[in-house]
């Protein structure tokens, strides 16, 4: 008997295996659909602000502990908080605070670190400048971050400021002034 199972298995070929494989996948399929386990979106991923984190940045930078003074930048009604954090950077500390606007995400980064710690810490980058902007007399030297976004970072001081994230020059500026007045 088991040489006739083995001589069957012989006659079954390649249709015979992706006919296995498409009644496979048509189960698979059902399964996920039933359960609207995924979603196809041709192009660029698709995110509902309406579902990200709501943070009280105002609040969390007004509680940050840290070994300098945290601005609290007032910016448009429109952005929504997003993140708030905290971390050490070699013998320097950092409080993240980060907001969608209606279009993009952008965040401010503070430290008593040194500027190249920031910028090496914040974007994961250590290459040098690629220019600067003045905001309303504060000089930003622009920095290349992470994917195609850019760094803004100036030395106030007591403490550095630095801006990253996706968000248009538009919003960089808005924060920058937000930020120093």
């Amino acid at each position: 008997m088991v040489r006739v199972a083995a001589a069957n298995r012989l006659t079954h070929g390649p249709r015979d295996m992706l006919l296995s494989l498409l009644a496979l996948l048509l189960i698979i399929g059902a399964i996920l659909v039933a359960n609207r386990a995924c979603s196809f979106s041709p192009g660029a991923p698709q995110s509902d602000p309406a579902t990200a984190p709501k943070v009280d940045v105002a609040a969390g930078l007004r509680r940050a502990d840290a070994p300098f003074t945290v601005r609290n930048p007032s910016v448009p009604i429109t952005w929504q908080g997003n993140s708030l954090s905290s971390a050490p950077i070699d013998t320097a500390r950092v409080i993240r605070s980060g907001w969608l606007t209606p279009t993009n995400y952008i965040q401010l980064s503070q430290s008593n670190g040194s500027i190249m710690d920031l910028v090496a810490a914040e974007t994961g980058s250590s290459s040098g400048a690629t220019g600067t902007v003045d905001i309303a007399g504060v000089q930003w030297t622009i920095f290349p971050a992470r994917r195609s976004e850019q760094a803004w970072v100036t030395d106030l001081g007591p403490s550095r400021l630095l801006i990253t994230g996706d968000a248009p020059d538009p919003d960089f500026r808005t924060l920058a002034s937000a930020a120093t007045h």
